[in-house]
């Protein structure tokens, strides 16, 4: 029996989890230490499976398949292709950073909050997130998805009701009502979409007969499986919805606002750069390929709707007065572009949405974790609260400005790239759609400066004149992720070389191919 590589890699993290919540309550230090071990020892399991996958090969590769809950069809069923390693690859990458940046988030404050602060407990469900997310984007039974799909909701709402921000301005007992408030949301948004998306999923089961995606998509490719219209676009709106308030997509969006502004700043990355990406990836693995018709049908609706969460998300990015929910509108506007990509059903359009959702994580985190730094100099979240930071800190500055550039895709960083093929990729289906989402580059612009304007230019705030700058800690997290950025920016064939052949399959699967471009015929 070969070694079950996939397994390993979902299946550390969450070992590493229970070791770190074992570790005894006056050792913080150690369950720090494991914990970011732990997370380490995934990152190079996720860097064996990057190196053993073959773009050129089977769709599904390292597969592994394990009898379950035979009585009703469910197996234990894994399998990667080009944009699940990718995705995975983001997910190991990030949490060893997000472990460095929160080292000190939950330790115990004297407080009567403090008893919700154990350090053991913090970053054991940061591990457990991982192994959850990490197996969801191996999952090819539908089932299993969707338990995992439900499951990373519990441990994510004890981050962010228990371990939230020590910065929020206001009474301790205000602080943990808003912390409560924003948990308790995230947790009924997502349960309502879950609950409709079980309801789909029980249906596929009753239509198809298993819940194994390869033998759903090979049975319809091949005609041996047929799903009534009015069937499956029933079944494909159970799944989309659940997956829009995943992603966020307008109007399902208002839930992360007050995730991430209530949330440490770490965990707030794990939200919008990790987590939510589950949304979108499934958008492409579950709704395009187990749905191609109801896709195309709902192709028009879907393209409006990411054209709203892209203007919208930004014109209310540009009117905040705090940091961290600034970034949480900008991330609402990026999830527009990554689902236009995706419904543009172009390759450009849909290789740009992959390769968006791994550049928005990393420059997402960059932005958010120095932001995280900032504030817990200054004690604050609100932008009217700082200024002249550069003069004081430049390297915080310098590292804030870099990760905000990333933001609005300036060229020669990252996002660049897979913001430009997602509007090439729309311009060629729909030129309008192009055009319209055009104007979130603009606002992109508008947001980033201005923010970094008043709180890093101008003269020095009182209340900063004595910040500190970047410790050895605060730049082992920023630099590589700045340097990341830069790499990625100038040479992103290590990503596009495996992105694209998954692509392949996702436009066959919905049975699309590229417009052609006009050309007139020489006179």
């Amino acid at each position: 029996m070969s070694f079950p590589l996939l397994t390993a890699t979902a299946a550390l993290p969450a070992i590493g989890a229970i070791v770190t919540a074992a570790v005894p309550a006056a050792q913080r230090t150690v369950a720090k230490w494991i914990a970011l071990f732990f997370s380490l020892g995934t990152l190079v399991l996720a860097g064996v499976v990057f190196a053993r996958f073959e773009p050129g090969g089977d769709r599904y590769q390292l597969t592994e398949s394990r009898a379950w809950i035979a009585d009703f069809g469910v197996r234990y069923e894994l399998g990667v292709d080009g944009i699940g390693v990718a995705l995975i690859g983001l997910t190991a990458l990030l949490i060893p950073f997000v472990i460095a940046a929160g080292w000190h988030d939950a330790d115990p404050l004297e407080t009567k909050s403090s008893r919700w602060r154990p350090t053991q407990g913090f970053f054991a469900l940061i591990l457990m997130v991982e192994a959850m997310v990490v197996l969801s984007f191996l999952a090819t039974d539908v089932f299993l998805f969707y338990i995992l799909f439900e499951a990373m909701l519990i441990p994510m709402y004890f981050l962010i009701g228990g371990f939230g921000d020590r910065a929020h301005a206001g009474s301790d007992e205000n602080a943990a009502k808003q912390r409560s408030y924003a948990a308790v949301k995230f947790l009924l948004y997502n349960l309502a979409g879950g609950l409709i998306m079980l309801a789909a999923v029980i249906g596929l089961y009753v239509v198809a007969g298993t819940f194994s995606l390869s033998e759903i998509v090979e049975a319809r490719a091949n005609g041996t499986l047929e799903m009534a219209t009015s069937t499956e676009r029933w079944l494909f709106l159970g799944f989309f919805f659940a997956f829009a308030i995943k992603a966020p997509l307008w109007p399902l969006h208002t839930w992360l606002p007050n995730a991430m502004g209530e949330a440490t700043a770490p965990v707030a990355v794990l939200i919008t750069a990790i987590v939510d990406k589950v949304g979108t990836f499934a958008m492409l693995r579950f709704c395009l390929g187990l749905f191609p018709e109801a896709s195309k049908w709902a192709t028009p609706v879907v393209i409006a709707l990411a054209l709203v969460s892209i203007v919208y998300g930004a014109l209310l990015a540009v009117g905040q007065r705090d940091i961290k929910r600034l970034i949480a509108y900008a991330s609402i506007s990026h999830f527009g572009f990554i689902i236009l990509g995706i419904f543009a059903m172009t390759s450009q359009g849909q290789s740009g949405a992959t390769l968006y959702m791994v550049n928005h994580g990393i420059s997402t985190a960059a932005l958010l974790l120095v932001a995280g730094f900032l504030i817990t100099r200054r004690g604050s979240r609100l932008i009217a609260d700082y200024g002249g930071v550069q003069k004081v800190a430049p390297v915080l500055a310098g590292t804030f400005l870099i990760g905000g550039l990333a933001t609005l895709s300036l060229p020669g960083l990252a996002p660049f790239v897979s913001e430009f093929l997602v509007l090439v990729g729309t311009f060629s289906a729909y030129p309008v759609a192009g055009i319209i989402a055009t104007s979130g580059i603009v606002l992109a612009a508008i947001y980033v400066l201005v923010l970094y304007q008043r709180t890093m230019t101008g003269p020095v705030n009182e209340a900063v004149r004595t910040m500190p700058d970047l410790k050895a800690r605060e730049l082992v997290v920023a630099v590589p992720l700045i340097a990341l950025l830069l790499f990625l920016g100038v040479f992103p064939k290590p990503l596009t070389e495996v992105v694209n052949p998954a692509v392949e399959h996702t436009m066959s699967d919905v049975q699309k191919k590229d417009p052609q471009p006009e050309v007139e015929a020489a006179k």
